[in-house]
């Protein structure tokens, strides 16, 4: 732990890693007319398999801005909830809804099985074992309950990236699907899913939607966060923060998500399409945003490694497209201070000049959307492995 402010963090728990690089960032808030009760099963493909002790720790805010914040902002607190029951199993080969039978193992806080969550409260799970086989996924069941109508708890609205689904009812210690259904755009799950692992580094990729992999195949972890884990090795633990719609002003307030993204020994920063889109920030601005996330995460680790990308193209025109060039070309030549190296994610993703302010074709989702394809991941995590090599000795 790097200072009394991230107290509570996971770095309080150091011998602990990352154990998936799938993001578990919050962008939205459950918001209900009614009271309710709901379960919540995700499958997550791990780092590694065999005997794992695994621990959670969430934080009940949300991380990033959705839209124009009406229905959440970055580092609005949750409300009140409580978890009924939490479980974690073998999830099988396929994805099914399903668990395999007699392989449910209790989640426990403080040695309960339930657990009031306050408002903007951080909490760490008990530790829990389980024997995953190689290729299986980890299934995690939640059932969370809200006393009361209105905003609760916090969870990912993005496109879903992982097979995920949901039930009315208290059913965590149900091994069948019966009255699952597919979720759609609801990721439910801990802020951080660890996993007890010495590593020789922690490694955090703090990003938008891009980060995230948002628009790339379901379960397949094509995306180039989850490609550089698999690059790096379990040897480094990596933590993805991407986040769908965040932007840097976000981080710049010094709230749940730049807590998260203070737990790290080294820290890439991929921010600033939403910045100049839907933020409609100018290129100072964005600056003076990326400047002050910096400083910021120098006040807690003097000696944390900084990396910044450049903004990812993303077929921006006008104003935006003279925002973009700006921006990237001061981080190129004149980075704020306190950066350790530059990586150029910009000229990996992008067209050749003069059109360099556009996505390549073969790289974009589809022909209306510039968000980076599993193909895009691979040649980002393939520019990125090479450059990262050549920078830093492991």
């Amino acid at each position: 732990m790097h200072s009394q402010e991230n107290q509570g963090g996971v770095f309080s728990q150091s011998e602990y890693a990352s154990a998936t690089a799938l993001s578990t960032a919050a962008n939205y808030i459950m918001n209900s007319q009614e009271p309710f009760t709901h379960t919540y099963r995700t499958y997550i493909r791990l780092r590694e398999n065999g005997s794992l002790t695994l621990k959670f720790w969430h934080s009940n805010a949300v991380d990033s801005t959705w839209d124009m914040g009406l229905e959440a902002r970055g580092s609005e607190p949750g409300g009140e909830w409580s978890i009924e029951a939490a479980y974690i199993a073998d999830g099988g080969l396929a994805p099914d809804g399903t668990v395999a039978a007699g392989t449910e193992v209790p989640v426990t806080f403080s040695g309960a099985a339930a657990k009031q969550v306050a408002p903007g409260e951080t909490f760490w799970s008990d530790e829990a074992s389980l024997t995953l086989p190689e290729g299986h996924y980890l299934a995690f069941t939640w059932t969370i309950r809200t006393a009361a109508p209105g905003k609760t708890f916090p969870y990912n609205v993005e496109g879903i990236l992982v097979s995920a689904y949901d039930a009315p009812g208290n059913l965590a210690g149900q091994e069948s699907n019966a009255s699952f259904r597919v979720s759609d755009n609801l990721l439910v799950l801990p802020s951080y899913i660890g996993y007890k692992k010495k590593v020789s580094k922690r490694l955090i990729f703090l990003g938008d939607s891009i980060t995230q992999g948002v628009r790339t195949a379901k379960d397949e972890y094509s995306y180039w966060a989850a490609r550089i884990a698999e690059g790096l090795g379990t040897g480094y633990g990596l933590w993805n923060l991407g986040s769908g719609w965040g932007r840097a002003y976000d981080v710049a307030t010094n709230g749940s998500w730049l807590n998260k993204a203070k737990q790290g020994d080294e820290v890439l920063i991929v921010l600033g399409v939403n910045d100049l889109d839907i933020g409609k920030r100018s290129a100072g601005e964005l600056v003076e945003d990326l400047t002050h996330i910096i400083s910021l995460l120098r006040e807690v680790n003097p000696e944390v490694e900084i990396i910044l990308s450049t903004v990812p193209p993303f077929n921006f025109e006008g104003e935006r497209e003279e925002a973009w060039r700006s921006v990237n070309a001061q981080i190129l030549t004149a980075p704020p201070a306190g950066v350790s190296r530059i990586f150029d994610i910009a000229a990996v993703l992008s067209m050749p000049a003069p059109a360099d302010h556009r996505v390549r074709a073969e790289y974009m989702s589809n022909s209306d959307d510039p968000h980076p394809n599993g193909t895009a991941g691979k040649a980002v995590a393939d520019a990125f492995l090479a450059w990262y090599e050549g920078t830093v000795s492991k």
